[in-house]
Formats: C-alpha cells, structure tokens, sequence
C-alpha cells in the first residue's frame, strides 16, 4: 500500500465525538447502485409500464429524492460516490494518463469502505467495480476493491462481468449464469447474514440495466417496457428480496439502504433503453438526463417516510453523510467535494444553496445552484474527435453545440428548453463565478485545478 494512502488512514483513527446523532449505535449501510438506469424507470419516479413494487416500497418507507446527480458514465460515477469527489479532483494510477473515460483510480484515494473500516465496520462489494482501468491499456487487478477498503468481494472489470474476481483471484468466468441481478444479491445476502452481529457496509453495484441486457425466463417478456423492463423488474424482485432479509434478521432500524443509479439510460433502440422523461437527453449527456437519477433512503424510525426532497444532492455526498452517521472523521488533508446531507434525510434540513458541477469527461459544461442552471458554450477544445465521440452517443437533437450561454430555471422549466439568459444577466454573473471557481480549483480540460490530485 502507498505511504500517502497509509498516512491518510491514520489521520482517520479518531472517532467522532458520542454526542453525534445516531453515535450511539453504529447503524449499517447498503448500497444498491444500478447501472444506466434512467430518471422515469421506476414507478415511484411516474415509469408508466415498468413495475417496481419493492423499489415503491422502499420509497414509501423512506425519502424520494427528485433533484440527486451523479456523472455522465460509469467509471467516473463510482469514483465520485467511492470518494465524495468530482472525479477531475481524483488522482489517477500512474498507467493511468487521464484520456481514458473510465479511470484507474490511485491506491492514494481514500474510499467510503476505508473509513468505515477504521470505525470497525465489515465491509462487502458485490458487482461492477470500474475504477481500476478498462482492456489491456489500463486496467489492473491491484487496483480492485479488495485493496481499496473492501474485506469481501466479487467484482468485475466492467459492465460485461467477465471474468469476476474474488479480491485477485478468478472465481467465475461468467457472471451471468443464472443471472447478474441475482448472483450479486445472493452474495449481498450472504455478506448481510454472516455479519449481522456487528456494522457492515455493503456496495451491491449490480452492472444492469447496461447493456447488453441480461434477465431469466422468470422475467423474460414479463414486463409492458420489453426486455429493459423485464430487466428493470428483475431488479424490483431481487431488492425486495434483500429488503426482506434485512426486516427477517431483525436489522431494520439500524439499516440505511440506499438505491440510485450511476447516469442516466443509453440512448439506443427502443426496447433496451431507458427513460428519463420529463428531463431531456440521456446518459454522456450533460443536460439533466444525462446525470439526475433516481435515489431513494430507507432506514425505519430515522429517515421519514414518504418524504420527498427536491434538494441539490449527489453522489459525492454519500462519502461525508454516511461517514458522519458511522462516527467517522473525512480526510482533512484533501479536498472533498461533497457535502454532509444527514439532516436533509433526516428530515431537520429544508434548504441547501450550493453549486453542483457537470463534466463531459473532461470537459466543465454547466453549473446548477438551486433552481437555476447554466451551460457553457462549447469551445474550440469540445470541437475535437473526442467531442464528436460523445456528441454521438446522445440523441440526434442534443448533439448540436451549445453556442452562447444558457440559462435554465428548473423549477419552470424541468426539460431544458428555453434559454432565459438574457431575461436574468445577474443569475448568469452568479453562476459564472461558480463555474470560474471549478475551473481553478478542480480543472477542466488540460488545467489541473489547484486543488486537483490529478498528475
């Protein structure tokens, strides 16, 4: 292990102070992360032919949360929700130049599991890992999560799963016999039941909805939505089977289950792709649909039920909030970019001000603070092959280039469709100097932000 990583860890060896709310009792935490799920495919989030009765469930039974974001892709995503970064602020491994969309992630970060582990937590990861390095170029069994924070794990490089490694070791050359969505439950149930005595973590990152889409006869052809929803219902049934596990094992009131996405859903044929209505665009997208997601918190007796925040929230958010409930200290010698949202899932916190930044890979396009969101125009650097390649991937009347400023409000205008720029120059002032301060501190393009761990 790195000495910065080893140095770091020590810094983290206090405990939070036992007044803290919830100190008493260290609660456990699931997290459930799906893979290119879109805004609209659950029922709770208005999917008018997808089936998702557990997911419901779970949001009736906890906080629904309308306004959550996390990146473009997937790689990227999970860095950002394993380190309470943007992932321009994360340092790259050393093979690892940068121009690859989905990063190695250096052993010097400091992950979610890494903290909890300090704080005597168990810690688990079932599913697509993705931030160790893609194909022959850059990725790295080493760089896997059995040595990022992770006691127990089945992993795979990718969304594909093949082959999957138990910490650096293959275990199965296929993961999807009899099914993804089930083995990577069946492993989180496992995990839940040999340390249901003592705090656990566990990250079930299944690689569905992603294609190319995998589902049983049990739910092939079931669904109204195709086979993408016949997939999105094998998810609704393994997460309800999950959630019965945990009730069963008497661990309810002390389980923070998460459910979220890391993007928003491909834009491809109609029967394997995903919905995002009423946002606009899809996953690489940087317009809502490309990155708000749906993110449900259930945890009986401390979040409230059928609650819903309309609050700016996002993945980089999870790693100081779920530290802070396990009494854990964040690392004060770097950056995090995320915030501590406890209070807002706990009910006691209604208003948050406070930008959310969104990256093309690394390109800064748009700022949102509150109900206002404005996009850059596109420069000379968006005009490369590279930005042709991810222009190419959203829908065919997304892919023109943003001209000159435009600004959005949200709350009126949910899909993005029209610039009111010129009506509010002093909401675009405010917005720009957001934008100018990502620029310095975090970077964009070939700029290191000042506060960037990038090489």
């Amino acid at each position: 292990m790195h000495l910065k990583k080893i140095w770091g860890l020590v810094l983290l060896g206090a405990v939070a102070c036992c007044g803290e709310l919830y100190a008493a009792e260290k609660p456990n935490f699931i997290i459930i992360l799906t893979d290119d799920q879109g805004y609209q495919d659950l029922g709770c989030y208005g999917s008018p032919n997808i089936r998702t009765p557990n997911i419901d469930r779970m949001a009736a039974e906890g906080m629904r949360f309308t306004s959550f974001y996390a990146q473009t892709v997937c790689g990227p995503s999970r860095s950002s929700l394993l380190t309470g970064c943007y992932p321009m602020r994360i340092e790259r491994a050393e093979h690892d130049d940068g121009r690859m969309v989905h990063p190695a992630m250096s052993l010097n970060e400091i992950t979610l599991a890494e903290i909890l582990k300090e704080q005597g937590y168990k810690t688990g990861m079932a599913g697509k890992w993705d931030v160790s390095g893609r194909g022959t170029l850059t990725f790295r069994v080493a760089f896997g999560p059995h040595n990022q924070g992770f006691d127990h794990t089945l992993w795979g490089q990718n969304s594909k799963c093949q082959p999957l490694y138990d910490k650096a070791k293959v275990s199965l050359k296929n993961a999807n016999k009899p099914s993804p969505t089930e083995l990577f439950t069946n492993k989180a149930i496992e995990f839940i039941e040999e340390h249901k005595d003592e705090p656990f973590f566990f990250y079930l990152a299944h690689p569905m909805p992603h294609t190319p889409l995998k589902t049983t006869p049990q739910f092939k052809g079931k669904s109204k939505a195709g086979l993408y929803g016949d997939v999105i219902e094998e998810l609704d049934f393994h997460t309800g089977r999950l959630l019965d596990k945990v009730k069963e094992l008497g661990l309810d009131d002390s389980t923070y289950i998460i459910y979220t996405s890391d993007n928003g859903p491909w834009w491809i044929r109609k029967d394997h792709a995903g919905h995002c209505e009423p946002l606009r665009s899809a996953k690489t997208s940087t317009y809502d649909g490309g990155l708000r997601v749906p993110f449900i918190i259930r945890a009986p007796g401390k979040v409230p039920a059928g609650t819903v925040s309309d609050l700016v929230c996002a993945n980089i958010d999870l790693f100081p909030t779920i530290g802070k409930l396990a009494g854990a200290d964040v690392p004060d010698d770097r950056v995090i970019d995320g915030l501590d949202i406890s209070g807002i899932i706990h009910g006691t916190q209604t208003t948050l001000d406070r930008p959310f930044f969104f990256y093309q890979h690394e390109a800064l396009r748009a700022v949102r603070r509150g109900e206002w969101k404005l996009h850059l125009p596109h420069s000379d650097l968006d005009r490369t092959k590279e930005g042709e390649q991810w222009q190419a991937h959203v829908p065919p009347e997304d892919r023109p280039y943003i001209e000159e400023l435009t600004l959005y409000n949200l709350n009126t205008d949910i899909g993005e469709t029209t610039n009111v720029a010129a009506q509010y120059p002093e909401v675009v002032a405010e917005l720009l100097k957001d934008l100018d301060f990502a620029k310095e501190d975090i970077g964009y393009h070939a700029v290191v932000g000042k506060n960037s761990r990038r090489q």
